[in-house]
């Protein structure tokens, strides 16, 4: 028992460090867009910049009454909760942009499942407005 409580703590703290360079605060797109070098501040205190021509990319895919409500970057989930090389994405607007850059089929929703070949797409079309964040269930 205490065995598997310090194995969790471990495995926490290694999803934490993986996670480090995930924003402290995303911004929306309305901000990143009036920024002339569009940046958001990692946790390990990095400066990450996102690239204008996503960024415009993403205005043309969403109303433009969303930009206030998208925050950047976009988190691709990863956990072994999904299955092997299915992730994430969750968000009505985070959604919509991951549907039309894949050719995806469907209404509005919240979250949306993708596997590897769909997640190497969307890292490809934005590599800068998307970021992995890694998750554990315990």
């Amino acid at each position: 028992m205490i065995g598997s409580k310090f194995d969790d703590k471990v495995l926490a703290k290694a999803v934490q460090a993986l996670n480090k360079h995930l924003p402290v605060k995303r911004k929306t797109l309305s901000t990143l867009l009036s920024e002339d070098k569009p940046t958001v501040q990692g946790r390990d205190n990095s400066v990450y910049r996102i690239k204008k021509e996503e960024l415009h990319k993403i205005a043309n895919l969403i109303p433009k009454e969303d930009y206030g409500k998208l925050r950047l970057p976009i988190y691709i989930e990863l956990t072994s909760d999904y299955g092997r090389g299915i992730a994430r994405v969750h968000g009505k607007s985070e959604c919509e942009i991951v549907r039309k850059l894949l050719g995806k089929e469907g209404g509005e929703v919240d979250e949306i499942f993708i596997h590897r070949e769909d997640v190497r797409k969307l890292r490809r079309e934005l590599q800068t407005a998307t970021q992995y964040a890694f998750f554990i269930s315990l």
